[in-house]
């Protein structure tokens, strides 16, 4: 097992510097450091020389991967590649342009995004697992009919109607918790509770929907039938063995969501005014703050490998032959 565990972080590695080179690429290759200076100075006509200040005050102006200028080992390190991209990987991602230090920045919003992230998704798996298991177990009846119809109905409506919605009718109509906004302490909870809800409330149906299927087909495999032979019921068959053996598929699909517990969610943090790391991506983005962008995108990119990673360890768990490969 170890050995395998090992493995894929070896395997991680290579992939990481990839994504890294392909951000930089995109960041000062496609998009050049001029183009930086001509949409962050916001003016049609940019002179020459505005460019090169612009592109002085930031560290812009060096040259991409090597400086042939300098001497021994500045002419890598003193280059923007190694200032801009290669220092993330020891947390080093620089300042943003209204001169704060973006890792203190991602550190004070990390707290507020998990606050939401982190009951929304534990509370979400248990609901939408829960629901597709008793779907699955009445499967083929009236239940499971309406259950399944519930499903595409919630699928099929826009994930910002359920946060527009729950804010006029449960904020603004009854007035039960603040619209919007961010306490501090134990006060926080009156401003979770609405995103929370409104967030498990969203995935329902495309999540129920999907486990239903999972655990439809494992109902008929010979290993469910055995367990029906020697007279086990039918809640034990389901919530023991079935579930059981559909944890990878779902383990498959939870994968995805990791990344989105420390970099928050976009559309709910910004609609709710909650001091996180969505909301600073997206002020990010409308300030053409190319610093904080690029330090998210590398952020990203690898809270997902290491969700990849973790997601392969949860298979030795629930999958022993894994451990064996």
């Amino acid at each position: 097992m170890l050995a395998y565990i090992v493995r894929r972080l070896l395997y991680a590695i290579p992939i990481l510097i990839g994504v890294n080179l392909l951000t930089f690429a995109l960041f000062f290759v496609v998009n050049t450091p001029d183009d930086m200076a001509r949409m962050q100075l916001g003016v049609k006509r940019v002179t020459p020389e505005a460019i090169e200040k612009w592109k002085a005050e930031r560290g812009y102006d060096k040259p991409l991967l090597v400086n042939f200028e300098a001497k021994g080992l500045s002419t890598v390190t003193n280059t923007i590649f190694f200032e801009k991209s290669a220092r993330m990987f020891v947390g080093d991602f620089g300042r943003a342009e209204d001169g704060r230090d973006v890792a203190r920045e991602i550190g004070a919003r990390m707290g507020p995004s998990l606050a939401i992230a982190l009951p929304t998704f534990i509370l979400g798996l248990f609901v939408t697992v829960t629901f597709a298991l008793i779907l699955a177990f009445f499967r083929a009846t009236a239940f499971d009919f309406w259950g399944v119809v519930f499903c595409v109905a919630a699928m099929s409506i826009s994930g910002l109607f359920y946060i527009i919605g729950g804010q006029y009718l449960i904020s603004k109509i009854w007035r039960l918790v603040p619209i919007s906004g961010f306490g501090d302490g134990l006060d926080a909870w009156r401003f979770l509770i609405l995103p929370v809800l409104i967030g498990v409330v969203s995935g329902i149906g495309s999540s129920a929907r999907w486990y239903r299927t999972i655990f439809l087909e494992e109902v008929n495999k010979d290993y469910v039938r055995t367990a029906r032979a020697k007279g086990l019921p039918e809640t034990v068959v389901f919530f023991r063995h079935i579930l059981r053996n559909a944890l990878i598929p779902i383990l498959t699909g939870v994968v995805v969501v990791i990344p989105l517990l420390f970099m928050g969610s976009l559309l709910t943090e910004s609609f709710f005014g909650i001091p996180g790391l969505g909301s600073y991506t997206i002020d990010a983005i409308n300030a053409q703050d190319f610093a904080v962008v690029r330090s998210m995108v590398f952020i990203g990119s690898v809270l997902y490998i290491v969700g990849l990673i973790l997601t392969d360890i949860s298979y030795t768990l629930v999958d022993p032959r894994i451990r064996f490969e």
